[in-house]
């Protein structure tokens, strides 16, 4: 499958080769889709302007599960069949596994040249497809070589995550490995292929561990100086608008219980809500695209207006989108304890070497190391494991009708259901007109309230019709469709069920 298609670019200001590059707000992070061989040479060319040296140190992250070949220099990947044009959720992929897929797949592309004239054929995630004569083929491992021939400080790691789930603890593990050692003004660039929901992902992690380097480098320091309000630099003093929805907030009851359950929760709510918001687009105060919790919220609009076998799909990427969030939050709280060690609990030796006046430690930041990895610290909060598996599903995923509107629309069924279907289906309506008053006005209400109704409908039926017109939905020749119903219910087909 070609990475690149019509429209890939959704931020202003491209560019060349390098889509949706932009950077965080207030970190030295960078995110980006699949690079062509040009695109590698260009947006390092602008990490780096004309200060940050180009042979020094630069941590590129590619957090794609597809193997990645470049051919004449763009960029393609392998997917099945019926994953082409969607989301890739290829389940537990290792790097390894990756680098071995890739020399196979450039293998079996020169094997299908030779019966093709030299020629490969391509699509892109909009079906399109298109045919090139071959000139070069190559792996990205060989394409990475190939750049750090001009940027011989460059680490490329590739961390194969989901689009929809959260990353593996061992994942965020070997995020911090690769970032432990640099220093707080290191260039990081994290990529998928179009620079939407992975990247973001990873993009937050890093600037979570951006945050531990500047607070166990710095604060100490800084509290050193006379008249200083060290409230000022506190990470934790986030707040969001509060007259956003709950869910936007990301005040989710799984969620809830995990800030209950971490030491210092609401802190780390706080701050990783912060992050994700400068990694989010310009209207949370970022450049990006993808609002990794406000997506959640989104999400859960529009699943009621979903039909059930969309319902299914779209439940299932909620949760997951949740338990991300959870592990965002407890990896958050991860960083901040470290910190905390880093600052108050140093051996002698960095107590000699970095100690300043009142006990506090300062050390450089390339200089940090992390008393525990995000595994142990989950073995020793495994509790958390728990609390999210049972708790991602813990939403109102049906608005509930109240019961006085729900009792007189069962009265006025079980009294005369045809003579009183005109009232029926007013009152069905002026119900759902409140019930869904909080939704802007548009499509998505109009649905969801043409949903309500129809379901509304079906669980008032009487007896005699609703084993009639439940048959002809399980049989397929209708839907759970108001106006079907309907007319199944007044003029009727008299189908044998």
């Amino acid at each position: 499958m070609a990475d690149h298609f019509e429209k890939i670019q959704k931020l202003p200001d491209p560019v060349a080769g390098c889509p949706n590059f932009r950077r965080v707000p207030g970190y030295k992070v960078y995110l980006c889709g699949q690079p062509t061989v040009a695109g590698f040479e260009a947006c390092l060319n602008k990490v780096c302007g004309t200060i940050y040296p180009k042979d020094g140190k630069i941590i590129w992250f590619n957090l794609r599960q597809e193997p990645s070949i470049y051919i004449n220099g763009e960029p393609a990947c392998a997917r099945p069949p019926n994953k082409i044009g969607e989301y890739a959720e290829l389940g537990n992929v290792s790097r390894e596994k990756l680098k071995e897929d890739e020399a196979e797949f450039v293998r079996v592309c020169e094997g299908r040249m030779k019966e093709t004239d030299g020629k490969l054929k391509t699509v892109d995630v909009n079906k399109a497809e298109k045919e090139v004569e071959v000139k070069s083929i190559v792996t990205l491992h060989d394409v990475i070589e190939g750049v750090k021939e001009k940027f011989p400080g460059l680490v490329h790691m590739r961390i194969p995550i989901c689009n929809s789930a959260s990353p593996l603890e061992s994942d965020f593990d070997t995020i911090v490995s690769t970032l432990v050692g640099t220093s707080i003004n290191t260039p990081i660039i994290l990529n998928d292929q179009v620079g939407l929901s992975r990247a973001t992902t990873a993009s937050v992690a890093a600037c979570l561990f951006k945050e531990f380097q500047i607070s166990a480098s710095f604060e100490g320091l800084v509290e050193t100086v006379p008249g200083m309000n060290l409230d000022l630099l506190k990470m934790d003093r986030y707040t969001m608008d509060m007259n956003k929805d709950a869910l936007f907030r990301g005040e989710f009851e799984v969620i809830k219980d995990l800030v209950a359950a971490l030491p210092d929760g609401v802190a780390a709510k706080r701050e990783c809500d912060k992050v994700i918001d400068k990694n989010g687009p310009a209207k949370t105060g970022g450049t990006g695209i993808k609002q990794l919790r406000e997506n959640i919220a989104e999400s859960k609009l529009s699943y009621e207006i979903m039909d059930d076998a969309a319902q299914v799909f779209l439940k299932s990427k909620i949760m997951d989108n949740i338990h991300k969030y959870f592990f965002m939050i407890a990896f958050t709280a991860y960083m901040r304890e470290a910190a905390e060690v880093a600052k108050n609990a140093g051996t002698d030796e960095e107590k000699a070497k970095n100690g300043l006046t009142g006990g506090k430690i300062s050390t450089p930041a390339d200089q940090l190391k992390l008393p525990k990895t995000f595994v142990q610290y989950m073995e020793e909060h495994s509790g958390l494991r728990n609390i999210v598996e049972e708790g991602k599903g813990k939403l109102q995923w049906e608005r509930d009708i109240p019961a006085a509107a729900l009792a007189n629309l069962e009265s006025l069924a079980a009294s005369d259901f045809k003579a009183n279907l005109g009232k029926i289906i007013h009152d069905i309506y002026q119900t759902a007109h409140t019930m869904f008053s909080d939704m802007p006005q548009g499509d998505h209400k109009k649905r969801a309230k043409y949903r309500f109704a129809s379901k509304t409908l079906m669980r008032i039926l009487p007896n005699s019709l609703k084993g009639e017109v439940e048959g002809l939905i399980e049989k397929k020749t209708i839907t759970l469709d108001l106006y079907e119903i309907l007319g199944q219910c007044t003029w009727g087909q008299k189908k044998e069920v």
